[in-house]
C-alpha cells in the first residue's frame, strides 16, 4: 500500500515525461547555385503544370505506353517490395509508440513459504488476483518519444523511398517503350535496305554477265548487302533484348494486343514530343524530389536518435504496480475487504557503464552527420540530372533539325547517283557511296530522335515527376477539409 501523496507524485511524473533532448532540427542549406545555367530551355513552359503535380498519364499521353505503366505498377516485384517496406516501417513505429504506453495484464500469483513468524501454521499461503502493469518506463527526459520520432521519420521515408521508385519505374518503362518503337523501325530501315540491295545485286550480276560492269562492282554490291544483312540480325538481337528488359519491368509478358499493333507500328515517325514543364529553380527540389524527401526524413531520424542518447545519461524511471484483490486463502479472494493494491517505482541512474552510453551518443551524431552529407548529395545528383537534361534539350532539338534536312538532301543525292549510274555518268563508286551515307544517316537520325524523347523523360523524371497518379489525384481534390 501507499500514502495519499503517492498518486500526486506519479501524475506530476507523467505530466513531467513530456521533456525532449532531441536536437533542433534545422534544414541544411542547398550546396547547389541559385539558378539552372540553362533555364531558357524550358522558358516556354514556365506557366505550365509542375512535373512534380503533372500526372503520368497527362505527361504519357500514348494509350499504348500508359497501358504498359498501369500492368508495371500492378505487378513490378520492385515496387512491391518497396511497398512492403512502407508496411514493415509502419509497424515497426507503431511498436515504438506503444513504449510509451503501460502494458495492463491480468495476473494470477500464488505462493506458499514456510510461517517464520512461530505462530500459527506451519505454512503461509499468499493469493492475488487482479490487472498489473509491469515495468512501465515513465519517459521523464524523452528516451521513448525520441525513439518514437525516429521511426515516424522513417516510415515517412519508406514512404518517399516508394514513390522515388515508381518515379524510376514509370521512366523505365517510357524508355524501354520509346527504345522498342526505335527498334522497329530501324528493323523496318534495315529491312527496306537490304532488299534494295539484294535488287542491286541481281541487276549487277546481270550487267557483269552482259560485260556492261565489271566484277569489281559486282563485289561491292554483294559486300554492301552482306553488311545490311549482318546490321540486320544485330539489330534483330538487340530488338529482342529490350524487349526482354521491358518484360522484367511489367512483371509479365507484353499484352497481346501491344505487339499486334508493334507490327503495324512505325516506329519513332509518327511520335509527337512530350508536354513541355517547368524547370522552375534548384530550391524546388527538395519539396518535388521523393529522393531527397526521402534523404531529409533519414536525417530527422538520426537527428532524433541524439535526443534518445542523450537521455541515456539520466536516470531510467519505471514503475510496477497491481490492483485487484488478495488473501491468505483461496476461498476469500472475493470477499468483502480483501481489494487493495501495490505501486513499486524503481529508478536505475547509471554511474559506471564503461563509455557505452558515451560511444551511443557519438555514434548518433556521427550518423547525423552522414545523414547530412548524404542529404546534401541527392541534391547535387539531383541539380546535375536536371542540369544535363535541359543542357541537352536545346542541343537535340537543333541536331535532329538537322539531320532531318540532312537526310532529304543525301535522298535526293541517291536517286541522283542512281540515276547518273545508270546514264553512265558516275561511278558504281558513287552509288555505293549514296546508299551506304543514307543508311547510316537512317539509323542515325532514329538514334537522335530517341535520345530526344529518352531526354524528355529525364527531365520530368528529374524534376520530380511520375509518382503523381490521375486517379490519385482526383481523389484527394474531392476529398472534403475534414478528411484531408
Amino acid at each position: 500500500m501507499i500514502n495519499r501523496s503517492t498518486p500526486v507524485a506519479i501524475a506530476t511524473a507523467v505530466l513531467l515525461a513530456g521533456c525532449s533532448l532531441i536536437p533542433t532540427y534545422e534544414r541544411p542549406a542547398a550546396p547547389v547555385a541559385a539558378q539552372y545555367t540553362r533555364a531558357n530551355a524550358t522558358a516556354a513552359a514556365e506557366g505550365g503544370t509542375a512535373a512534380a503535380q503533372l500526372p503520368w498519364q497527362d505527361f504519357f499521353q500514348d494509350a499504348r505506353l500508359q497501358q504498359l505503366v498501369r500492368t508495371a505498377l500492378d505487378n513490378n516485384r520492385d515496387l512491391r517490395v518497396a511497398a512492403l517496406n512502407i508496411e514493415r516501417a509502419q509497424a515497426q513505429y507503431r511498436i515504438t509508440r506503444a513504449d510509451q504506453f503501460p502494458t495492463v495484464g491480468a495476473g494470477v500469483n500464488a505462493s506458499r513459504a514456510p510461517n517464520t513468524t512461530g505462530s500459527g501454521t506451519k505454512y503461509v499461503n499468499s493469493y492475488q488476483v487482479g490487472l498489473a502493469v509491469t515495468s512501465w518506463e515513465l519517459d521523464f527526459f524523452g528516451r521513448i518519444g525520441s525513439l518514437k520520432e525516429a521511426a515516424l521519420a522513417q516510415y515517412l521515408a519508406t514512404e518517399e523511398a516508394r514513390r522515388a521508385a515508381q518515379t524510376s519505374l514509370v521512366a523505365a518503362v517510357a524508355s524501354g517503350w520509346y527504345t522498342l518503337l526505335a527498334d522497329e523501325q530501324l528493323l523496318k530501315i534495315s529491312r527496306d535496305t537490304l532488299q534494295t540491295r539484294e535488287e542491286s545485286i541481281k541487276l549487277t550480276k546481270l550487267r557483269f554477265d552482259t560485260g556492261v560492269a565489271s566484277e569489281l562492282d559486282y563485289r561491292q554490291a554483294v559486300s554492301l548487302t552482306e553488311a545490311a544483312r549482318a546490321t540486320l540480325a544485330q539489330q534483330q538481337r538487340q530488338r529482342a533484348l529490350d524487349e526482354n528488359a521491358l518484360v522484367l519491368l511489367l512483371g509479365q509478358a507484353l499484352p497481346a494486343d501491344v505487339v499486334a499493333s508493334l507490327g503495324s507500328s512505325q516506329g519513332l515517325r509518327d511520335t509527337a514530343d512530350l508536354p513541355a514543364v517547368p524547370a522552375g529553380l534548384p530550391s524546388d527540389l527538395l519539396t518535388q524530389r521523393p529522393d531527397i524527401r526521402q534523404a531529409e526524413q533519414q536525417l530527422i531520424s538520426a537527428n532524433a536518435n541524439i535526443g534518445a542518447a542523450r537521455a541515456a545519461f539520466f536516470p531510467r524511471i519505471t514503475l510496477t504496480g497491481q490492483f485487484g484483490t488478495a488473501s491468505n486463502e483461496l476461498s476469500g479472494l472475493f470477499k468483502s475487504g480483501s481489494w487493495g493494491f501495490t505501486l513499486a517505482p524503481s529508478a536505475l541512474l547509471p554511474i559506471f557503464d564503461a563509455g557505452r552510453n558515451s560511444a551511443n551518443l557519438a555514434a548518433a551524431k556521427v550518423d547525423r552527420e552522414v545523414a547530412i552529407a548524404q542529404y546534401e548529395k541527392s541534391i547535387q545528383s539531383a541539380f546535375r540530372e536536371v542540369s544535363d537534361a535541359l543542357d541537352s534539350q536545346g542541343t537535340l532539338r537543333d541536331q535532329i533539325m538537322a539531320q532531318r534536312a540532312q537526310l532529304e538532301a543525301e535522298q535526293a543525292r541517291l536517286k541522283l547517283s542512281d540515276l547518273r549510274y545508270s546514264n553512265g555518268v558516275a561511278s558504281y563508286l558513287d552509288l555505293l557511296d549514296a546508299q551506304r551515307t543514307l543508311f547510316a544517316l537512317e539509323q542515325s537520325t532514329v538514334s537522335v530522335r530517341l535520345a530526344q524523347l529518352l531526354n524528355q523523360i529525364e527531365l520530368y523524371k528529374a524534376l520530380g515527376g511520375g509518382w503523381t497518379d490521375r486517379t490519385a489525384t482526383a481523389a484527394a481534390t474531392t476529398q472534403t477539409p475534414a478528411q484531408q
